[in-house]
């Protein structure tokens, strides 16, 4: 444990910063993809080590949840743009699997949670904690929805591609980002006071999601992928070039 709470802090605030990156800059451009596949790689090693400390620590299903979703939708999102192969259809069945049963994990301590009027070790109620393990029930069942969808027509190309890629990426972003400036005692250790604040601490939220509502607008109905590809030798706006496309 002494070992993976620096990796699991450090892979938290590096995947913070490079999502806040790939958000912000041109999509399809080279800072676009490199900070994205960085970003994915750094939910990954967070979403692990977050899922093994709370095993070892206490089990909290809601914690557990979160960061096992955490890597079910940079997974997903990454092989959104990716060529077909049998190495993504493989991940997209097992991540189906996962959202599953993440899903059923979270409305049964749900259930529980909403019955206890304690508090948890961290002083927030469990009621509370029940109604936020619905509420990822309900993201998890919209997502495995879709992966069903994309199971049995394949991967859609143009607009709704990129939508699904970018809404399951900003909700990973929003787990990491809502474990951080959640709690005030986290953000103090970083940040000065006058960022401690409720409202400080949820600006952040509040501008990653505007700028996920601002993406989904601007590639509604887009029909081609507005990507720069690894290989030069594809055509462009051609089917092969955007199979190809890397916009992680």
């Amino acid at each position: 444990m002494h070992l993976l709470l620096p990796i699991h802090v450090a892979a938290g605030g590096l995947a913070i910063v490079l999502g806040a990156v790939a958000l912000s800059v041109k999509k399809g451009g080279t800072i676009h993809r490199r900070s994205g596949l960085l970003f994915v790689y750094a939910m990954l090693v967070m979403g692990t080590t977050a899922s093994i400390l709370e095993f070892l620590r206490s089990a909290a299903a809601t914690n557990v949840v979160a960061a096992l979703m955490s890597v079910y939708f940079v997974g997903t999102a990454l092989t959104t743009v990716r060529p077909a192969s049998r190495w993504t259809r493989a991940i997209n069945v097992a991540a189906l699997t996962v959202a599953v049963g993440l899903a059923f994990v979270s409305i049964v301590g749900g259930v529980k949670a909403v019955s206890s009027p304690a508090l948890s070790p961290g002083g927030v109620p469990f009621r509370t904690i029940g109604v936020m393990s619905f509420i990822l029930a309900a993201v998890l069942l919209l997502a495995a929805a879709g992966d069903v969808r994309i199971m049995r027509s394949g991967m859609p190309r143009g607009g709704p591609r990129l939508a699904r890629h970018l809404w399951r990426m900003c909700f990973a972003l929003f787990i990491a980002a809502g474990s951080f400036f959640s709690i005030r005692e986290r953000v103090a250790k970083i940040l000065p006071e006058p960022f401690t604040t409720g409202p400080m601490r949820a600006l952040p939220i509040l501008l990653l999601f505007g700028a996920m509502f601002y993406w989904l607008w601007r590639v509604r109905g887009r029909r081609t992928l507005p990507v720069v590809v690894r290989h030069d030798s594809t055509p462009l706006n051609s089917p092969a070039r955007e199979e190809a496309c890397a916009d992680s």
